[in-house]
């Protein structure tokens, strides 16, 4: 199970404000925190920053990379922000992910030559230019468009990364078993491939987000998810991931449950 550390999106105002601000150590603090935490990836988002939008990723990349020795997920709605960010990026701290394609043709073709160029792993979003579907049928049906386009430019199954799209379940009260069917059919058919979710988006509008956010994430680590976009540094989250890893036979005589124990990051604080 990788866990991708999600604070560092220009989503949050915070955020935001430290890279207007070009506040270096206060990115970098919190990305050591998110390491420290468990993340094993960071994600690194600064689209809705004012000024320059490469520049600004240039910038976080950078930032970023100085300080941890964890691979960047480098996520932008623009392709030019993460052309910048592949080429910045210091490939000896590991594989970059780009987040992300979808199925979209012309997102598609703009992409393509940069991942064919930096050989990077891709999150490929299961919509196109009818947006998200509100059926796993139809998800499943652009993740294997996206996955043939994908491998016949010659990515490797293993580094592809679908997100089966997680929907606030506020607005729907199917909206968690269409992620989870997605989850499932595309694992069955492609089972080298990864499935990523932005997890936190299940919770958006509701109270206890927390809460619907651990749970959603043992039931979605039942179903084949590989990877999460988290906060590494929820504890209770970090621990309940951690023992369904060692329930699902992921964890080789219990040795990380157990390391974890040790540690003493088998928390049960809810808050």
């Amino acid at each position: 199970m990788l866990i991708i550390g999600e604070k560092l999106n220009s989503a949050r105002k915070q955020v935001r404000e430290m890279i207007e601000n070009r506040d270096v150590k206060s990115i970098q603090d919190l990305a050591k925190k998110q390491v420290e935490g468990g993340a094993e990836m960071l994600d690194v988002n600064s689209s809705a920053a004012s000024g320059d939008k490469e520049e600004n990723m240039e910038w976080l990349v950078k930032t970023v990379q100085e300080a941890v020795d964890v691979p960047l997920c480098i996520d932008s709605p623009n392709a030019e922000e993460i052309e910048k960010g592949l080429e910045v990026y210091n490939w000896d701290k590991g594989k970059a992910l780009i987040n992300s394609i979808t199925g979209e043709k012309e997102k598609i073709d703009r992409l393509l030559p940069a991942i064919v160029k930096y050989k990077c792993a891709v999150v490929a979003l299961v919509m196109d230019e009818r947006g998200i579907p509100d059926n796993s049928k139809t998800r499943v049906e652009i993740a294997k468009k996206l996955i043939k386009v994908l491998t016949d430019v010659g990515v490797p199954l293993k580094d592809i990364f679908i997100d089966p799209l997680v929907v606030p379940i506020g607005t729907s009260d199917k909206n968690g078993l269409v992620t989870m069917e997605t989850i499932k059919s595309v694992k069955e058919a492609h089972p080298e491939v990864k499935i990523v979710t932005g997890l936190s988006n299940i919770s958006y509008g509701l109270p206890e987000r927390k809460l619907i956010n651990q749970v959603f994430m043992i039931l979605t680590m039942g179903c084949g998810m590989d990877a999460a976009i988290i906060d590494s540094t929820d504890k209770r989250m970090m621990a309940i991931t951690k023992t369904a890893m060692t329930l699902l036979g992921e964890d080789n005589f219990c040795s990380g449950y157990i390391q974890a124990y040790r540690e003493g990051k088998l928390t049960f604080e809810i808050k």
